[in-house]
């Protein structure tokens, strides 16, 4: 048996990581099967992802785009009443950011759309293996329209208004799945959870234990504590002796919310801000709080106007 303090890392390499290894890194937190990640393993796994239409992993990475086109052609991307896009009028353009999942759906939902082809056949160009079984060549309609991709930095020197749409942030976390269950009820997030269905933790890469996060509520020392160690003591007992004889999905089910899993929340800074508002407050779980104080502190930080 392990345990752990919850943690949390802001995902700064990955913003700065090409799409495709983005979505290895956080696709497989799933499975904790980073060990695999190597120079060539990136795109096999995030084409398969897509192929089996593993859709969360395809939300967790977003591109800003530049759009110039008519009003005309901006109505008619309006009128596909888009999903999951953030966009806003801008001196330059049209100003969208989304994920990859959002704009796979948005070319099944509006493939004959001029703004909607040329944002994906823009994409294509570079990562047309994300787009594999929904682009389908287009049917050059795109007719004047032009977009072009705002890198990272330009996102962040948009006004504090606009930036707080705009700007996506990951978080991974090390928590107990008490915090976890409530952490997923944010709905414009996207998440991605270390799995209890596939992941055995007999395995040599969990050291053959369960780790468990240290509980705030009880002191080391105290006979609260030593009765939750004891208990979860004999969880990893239980749970490692039906692993004997049953699959993983079968034998958590006697796995306590003190377990440790790593999740990551990623969505913008909007949502964070909301989060905060909800996660910091007194009325707030206090394991939550524990975890959401020092992020919220770190985010004000780095972006002082928006929290």
């Amino acid at each position: 048996m392990q345990i752990v303090d919850p943690s949390y890392t802001i995902q700064d390499e990955l913003d700065r990581a090409p799409l495709v290894e983005r979505l290895e890194a956080c696709g497989r937190i799933c499975y904790k099967s980073e060990g695999l990640i190597n120079e060539s393993s990136a795109l096999p796994f995030v084409k398969k992802i897509a192929k089996h239409g593993h859709n969360s992993v395809m939300e967790m990475a977003v591109v800003t785009l530049l759009v110039k086109c008519t009003e005309e052609q901006f109505t008619a991307l309006l009128a596909l009443e888009p999903k999951y896009l953030f966009i806003d009028r801008v001196d330059s353009g049209i100003l969208i950011t989304a994920s990859i999942r959002s704009l796979r759906e948005l070319y099944q939902l509006g493939r004959n759309t001029p703004i909607v082809e040329a944002l994906i056949a823009f994409m294509v160009r570079d990562h047309s293996y994300l787009f594999e079984g929904v682009w389908d060549g287009g049917s050059k309609v795109t007719q004047d329209v032009e977009v072009k991709k705002m890198d990272l930095k330009e996102v962040e020197e948009l006004p504090e208004d606009i930036l707080a749409r705009h700007r996506f942030v990951g978080v991974k976390f090390v928590i107990n799945r008490a915090v976890s269950h409530e952490i997923v009820r944010h709905r414009p997030c996207s998440y991605l959870q270390e799995s209890q269905r596939y992941c055995r933790y007999s395995q040599d890469k969990f050291s053959n234990q369960v780790t468990f996060v240290k509980p705030m509520f009880f002191k080391l020392g105290t006979t609260e504590y030593s009765l939750w160690l004891k208990a979860m003591e004999y969880t990893e007992e239980i749970y490692l002796k039906l692993l004997g004889s049953s699959t993983p999905q079968a034998a958590r089910t006697v796995l306590p919310n003190s377990c440790k899993t790593e999740i990551i929340v990623y969505c913008n800074l909007a949502e964070w801000r909301h989060i905060f508002h909800l996660r910091t407050s007194q009325a707030a779980e206090p394991s939550m709080r524990e975890i959401m104080i020092p992020l919220a502190t770190e985010m004000k930080r780095r972006y002082p106007g928006i929290f």
